[in-house]
């Protein structure tokens, strides 16, 4: 017997009709105190006449909090007669995982950024995935998902997204995201990302445009400034607000700087635990071979500090948030002005 495929989880949005619609999509969560027990997860939807629909999310990572903060306030302020199109937003998309404060679902150790297109008789983080892949995308033609660097590492505020083979596609992604107006975007590569969100969103060959805007498991006050006008950009770039976006300077230019992060070159990782200092923030221009950092291991008596080095030129796009490391684990990740000869 085939698997099935209609997800688990009821859609309290009907992206066919007008107006103003919020809700709880409800997830199915038996508990050994309630068998019928349902997670909540809010959705809004704000529709009205014709143009794009835009899906924002934030909370994927419940420690990632700028996004939320800036589509919940969205969602609040946005009135239906202001626009020309639709906008979903899903401000806390990981409930349980936002309410422990966590990267990871608290149920079961999941990272759902990890799990797509997810399973409708998986456990709650991929049958949640499902829900995103299924039921929210086919509705959906172009996608801002919001994240910072969480409690792991630091980063510059910045866009980010995959160098898309399709030309007409890479060129209108990045349009979108100089017209979000953060600092830096990056078109990154060289880490796994065959089951996250973006993948999905690609696989539907949507525009798909992420954020990393900020870390260190803190709230960014530039982070949630540059958020919450750069969604309101997107909505202005697409024609579903009326409006320029506010994403130049005063003499006409952008103010995002596109970046490349293109293989695994660009990553600094821990050759072994202990406590990492780090020699730069976010940020800096360095260079190959300049001192990274000193690992140290306060537990062993007499053992030096082992030094760590750029493997690579360029400016750090993240560096290192709590001071002690796993073997394995990123400590810097350095980026490149972007260059059309990517490959």
């Amino acid at each position: 017997m085939a698997a099935p495929t209609l997800s688990r989880i009821g859609c309290p949005i009907d992206f066919d009709k007008n107006g103003y619609q919020a809700g709880y999509a409800r997830a199915p969560h038996s508990r050994n105190n309630a068998g019928w027990g349902v997670i909540e997860i809010p959705m809004i939807s704000i529709k009205n006449g014709t143009g794009p629909t835009v899906l924002l999310t934030g909370g994927l990572h419940g420690d990632e909090y700028e996004g939320q903060i800036a589509i919940s306030r969205l969602a609040q302020s946005l009135d239906p007669g202001e626009i020309q199109g639709q906008v979903i937003m899903m401000p806390c998309v990981n409930v349980p995982a936002a309410l422990a404060d966590k990267r990871l679902s608290p149920i079961d150790g999941l990272d759902i950024n990890r799990c797509f297109p997810g399973d409708p008789r998986g456990s709650f983080t991929p049958m949640l995935a499902h829900f995103l892949d299924s039921v929210v995308l086919p509705h959906v033609d172009i996608s801002v998902d919001m994240h910072t660097a969480g409690h792991s590492l630091d980063a510059a505020l910045s866009t980010n997204m995959h160098h898309v083979q399709d030309a007409t596609k890479l060129r209108r992604t990045m349009a979108a995201a100089e017209a979000f107006g953060a600092p830096y975007n990056v078109v990154f590569a060289g880490v796994d990302e065959g089951a996250t969100f973006t993948s999905s969103v690609e696989a539907r060959r949507l525009i798909s445009l992420g954020t990393e805007l900020g870390g260190w498991g803190r709230v960014s006050i530039d982070g949630v400034k540059v958020g919450s006008r750069g969604i309101r950009n997107i909505l202005k770039h697409f024609n579903i607000l009326e409006g320029e976006p506010i994403a130049k300077h005063e003499d006409g230019t952008p103010f995002t700087r596109h970046m490349m992060v293109r293989d695994t070159e660009a990553y600094l990782t821990a050759p072994k635990s202990g406590i990492f200092e780090p020699t730069n923030y976010h940020g800096a221009t360095v260079f190959k071979g300049q001192i990274a950092g000193y690992l140290h291991f306060p537990e062993d008596i007499g053992t030096a500090p082992t030094i760590l080095q750029y493997p690579s030129s360029g400016v750090i796009w993240m560096g290192a948030g709590p001071g002690r490391v796993t073997r394995g684990d990123p400590v810097a990740v350095l980026m490149e002005d972007y260059r059309d000869d990517w490959l």
